[in-house]
């Protein structure tokens, strides 16, 4: 969940909006800006703003704002993520393929869990890199595209179909159900 203000002292709030989502970033973004004009709304609903408010705002107001975007944000699952063929249990750490059991390193596992987090939509590899390493430059490092073909070699080597995929320019997904 983001509270992005649109005046900010080094980049337009919309701009940065726009490279988030570019970059998919998949968190809640609630606008929040003194401005109030019908253009504003719009085009911040329309980069990828999930609600808009305009200061002044009473707290009671932006926390019930909140609370509303975090109920449609989060849905509760089972342990256990089906998609396709594949299983991924968060609580053991473990993961199947047509009943297979995998071994993943821990990296390998918070990289999978991560693309199933955002399955069926591409996610870049600077935030993948971001997502598994805080200290790395997303510019000098080819980890991610490592740990992908590890991940693919394991996951989708021998199965039908293949569930990692590559966009190329813009990042890897895990392949939704249909």
């Amino acid at each position: 969940m983001i509270i992005l203000d649109l005046v900010l002292p080094k980049i337009d709030g919309l701009s940065l909006l726009k490279q988030w989502r570019e970059d998919g970033l998949s968190a809640r973004v609630l606008v929040l800006t003194s401005n109030g004009s019908v253009e504003d709304k719009v085009r911040s609903l329309n980069l990828g703003a999930d609600d808009y408010l305009t200061k002044p705002v009473h707290h009671e107001v932006l926390l019930a704002r909140l609370r509303a975007l975090l109920r449609r944000c989060y849905h509760v699952q089972g342990p256990v993520l089906r998609i396709h063929d594949l299983e991924i249990d968060a609580s053991s750490r473990s993961v199947k393929r047509a009943g297979q059991a995998i071994h993943l390193t821990p990296r390998e596992f918070a990289i999978l869990q991560f693309l199933a987090s955002h399955c069926g939509k591409v996610v870049s590899r600077s935030l993948i890199l971001k997502y598994v390493y805080d200290d790395l430059n997303a510019n000098t490092s080819n980890v991610v595209n490592v740990y992908i073909r590890y991940l693919r070699t394991k996951i989708d080597k021998g199965f039908e179909p293949p569930l990692i995929l590559t966009r190329r320019g813009h990042g890897y997904l895990l392949r939704a159900e249909n």
